[in-house]
């Protein structure tokens, strides 16, 4: 009779924890990410470089566009913006973004021979988000690749983060892409 009393005092809160459940929990569901946009102002130069893979992970490779080279030395100020193209009409990502910055974070990955990118926006916590930047391009002749990842609650206060590497950032890949650069 003691084991019965034992083995009902821990089996019947354990069925009343499990068949339990909370159905109206908010649930924030990653978003679908099919084109992303970076572009350039400077010098009345405007470079648009996009990639859209509207199969998402399907068998068709993104299609990656950049619309011109940079000139060495000058200094363009930047944005980046991420849709949904396979919404009717596409949906704008970048908002939310926005409106959650302290959980997300756009790095920049690039040669210093191509340039050198600086924060120009910041969350409410004052760390960098990385929607809008400010890029000075590198030397001419320079060649290589600029990859753009947007991460989902990165750790902002890591070593290295608030200055746009990525190395310790930690969090989730929301898109990352690679543009290829040239330097006139």
């Amino acid at each position: 009779m003691k084991n019965l009393k034992l083995i009902a005092f821990f089996v019947i809160p354990t069925l009343f924890s499990t068949s339990c459940s909370n159905d109206d929990a908010p649930v924030n569901e990653e978003e679908v990410i099919t084109t992303v946009t970076t572009t350039l102002s400077g010098g009345g130069q405007i470079i648009t470089l996009t990639s859209r893979d509207l199969d998402g992970d399907g068998p068709n490779a993104p299609v990656v566009s950049v619309s011109g080279n940079l000139v060495a030395g000058r200094t363009y100020s930047g944005s980046t913006t991420f849709l949904n193209e396979l919404e009717n009409p596409a949906e704008d990502i970048t908002g939310e973004v926005e409106e959650e910055g302290t959980d997300h974070q756009v790095f920049y990955q690039l040669p210093s021979s191509i340039g050198t990118v600086t924060y120009s926006d910041t969350d409410t916590n004052g760390r960098p988000v990385g929607l809008n930047f400010t890029l000075v391009a590198g030397t001419a002749g320079s060649t290589g690749t600029l990859t753009v990842t947007l991460r989902h609650l990165p750790n902002k206060t890591a070593s290295g983060v608030s200055s746009g590497s990525i190395t310790n950032a930690g969090g989730n890949t929301d898109a990352a892409v690679t543009f290829s650069l040239a330097v006139n």
